[in-house]
């Protein structure tokens, strides 16, 4: 480790004090121009926004506005193949616009206008919302039903005899490609910030170190989410650092603004107790002003979905309010009649491949084509889980023989080179077609499409933190199988199970199912 006045720094990185030595990756996404000392006076909202140090939101934006100029322009067409599409404009007048040219007008030009304002009204190319999350498509679908609404009304205004087939159709369209584009767009994004790391934040993380790295194994777990530490400023000395390897380099004493220049971030985020002093954080806030850097602060409270937590400012202090999980009402009535449903059309639609596989497990070794053991479910019951048999019928006797191979460190047993997996059941494996007969546990109640993972019930008691997934059903996927399924620690799974379990949502669910579809074609962690 060295030390310098104000400075450390570990034996992993030393930084470079000339910024002008070597760029770091990204760093040509913006650049620093020297501003002036706030005095706290706030600035012009526009001003601030051209001088923003991150510009990838500037081209990625003006990509999504085409997109979706193309997508209403590309859904009109669509429609116009409609026989009584033209319906309503064919006997009336507007300007010199006169039956075709005036159907034209509109559904080329002010349609696919208007959808554009009301997506930027709708706040769908706010950069808070780009590139993660679903608040960006949740504000896409609300800018449809608005323009499904607002043509109704013109309509009805007008006594205009519109065709609901075209209007049914040209807002469908339009909503689908949409968002299909978006999802496009998003996936080129997560896949320049992964392998360049344009198109993301450069971020110094501020606070004691404990917190600091505790945030910083949090936002580089999801290298999509564009957020890359860069460096971390002590708060308690540093000190506190001395004989501790940190994954970047570590700062004390100095003057934020400066180390932001000299590592080339555009993001500061204030960690955990840092944050406690609302008027340092608030004379910092002053500082920042103009310099185009943007202050984020990441309070202790971790784990948490955006959806259950609201700020509600009181006097000028704004107070963090967190709501309870929602495992009862009506969404989760929906959650449970929608597995059923999906469970029984599931099981009608692929007997004809469950079928195939059972006779490819009978060929590869004689013995029973499902293997049921015991699992721990809802509120603790227990039930026998169905899975297609993959071991060959002695595995568990051979279980004894490689428990010093296992390479799991929690409560379930893992080989990346089980020997008692015969070839046929490795290929099922692989492909997760194993997991299918759960849809029977699903259709029965005991499990759920989306959950933590069912384990088995012959591994002791669930005592702590492990407990609290068992207020959900298990499911046959979730984050853990989505997230890097047997690759993962057991304390990261945990983490994962808890995480859904207190925020779970139906649009959570959906996201999960999309998710799980990609990481089954990729085949990672399955063994």
């Amino acid at each position: 480790m060295r030390e310098d006045v104000g400075e450390v720094t570990t034996s992993l990185h030393r930084p470079t004090t000339d910024s002008s030595r070597s760029k770091p990756v990204g760093y040509d996404s913006f650049e620093w121009q020297e501003q002036p000392p706030s005095n706290g006076v706030p600035r012009s909202a526009w001003t601030r926004q051209h001088r923003r140090l991150s510009r990838w939101h500037r081209p990625y934006t003006f990509a999504l506005v085409l997109l979706d100029l193309l997508s209403v322009l590309g859904a009109s067409y669509i429609a116009n193949f409609l026989e009584k599409s033209r319906a309503g404009f064919t006997d009336r007048s507007w300007l010199f616009l006169h039956g075709t040219e005036l159907f034209t007008f509109f559904a080329y030009v002010a349609l696919p206008l208007g959808w554009l304002i009301l997506l930027w009204t709708n706040g769908s190319y706010d950069r808070r919302y780009l590139g993660l999350g679903s608040e960006e498509f949740k504000r896409v679908v609300r800018t449809s039903v608005t323009v499904v609404a607002g043509v109704s009304l013109l309509a009805f205004a007008t006594k205009a005899d519109l065709s609901r087939g075209t209007v049914a159709t040209a807002s469908i369209s339009a909503l689908l490609l949409i968002l299909l584009c978006r999802v496009t767009a998003r996936q080129v994004l997560h896949v320049a910030r992964r392998r360049t790391g344009h198109g993301a934040h450069r971020m110094i993380l501020v606070g004691t170190l404990p917190e600091a790295l505790e945030v910083y194994t949090a936002v580089t777990r999801s290298p999509a989410a564009g957020l890359i530490p860069v460096a971390i400023h002590i708060t308690d000395g540093y000190a506190a650092a001395r004989g501790i390897e940190t994954p970047v380099p570590v700062y004390a004493g100095r003057d934020v603004l400066s180390l932001v220049r000299e590592v080339g971030a555009d993001t500061i985020a204030v960690c955990g107790s840092a944050s406690a002093e609302p008027g340092e954080l608030r004379r910092l806030a002053w500082q920042l002003e103009g310099t185009g850097v943007d202050l984020v602060v990441a309070p202790q409270l971790t784990d948490i979905a955006g959806p259950r937590v609201h700020i509600r400012p009181i006097e000028g202090l704004p107070l963090l309010h967190v709501e309870e999980p929602t495992l009862s009402g009506p969404g989760w009535l929906t959650k449970n009649l929608m597995d059923r449903i999906a469970a029984g059309l599931g099981l009608i639609l692929i007997s004809p491949i469950l079928l195939a596989i059972a006779i490819g497990i009978r060929l590869s070794d004689p013995g029973p084509v499902f293997f049921r053991q015991p699992r721990v479910g809802h509120e603790g019951r227990t039930f026998r889980v169905w899975k297609f048999r993959t071991m060959y019928q002695d595995a568990e006797e051979r279980k004894a023989t490689l428990e010093e191979l296992n390479e799991s460190d929690g409560m379930l047993f893992k080989m990346k080179q089980d020997p008692r997996i015969f070839s046929f059941g490795q290929k099922l494996r692989a492909t997760s077609l194993d997991e299918l007969p759960q849809l029977i546990n699903v259709l029965k109640g005991e499990m759920s499409l989306v959950g933590p993972r069912p384990l088995p019930a012959d591994d002791g008691d669930y005592l702590g933190d492990v407990r609290r997934r068992l207020l959900v059903r298990p499911g046959i996927t979730g984050l853990w199988q989505v997230s890097g399924r047997s690759d993962l620690s057991w304390d990261e799974a945990v983490r994962l199970d808890l995480y859904y379990v207190d925020n779970w949502s139906l649009t959570y669910d959906l996201s999960i199912l999309w998710r799980t579809i990609w990481v089954v074609l990729k085949r990672k962690g399955a063994y």
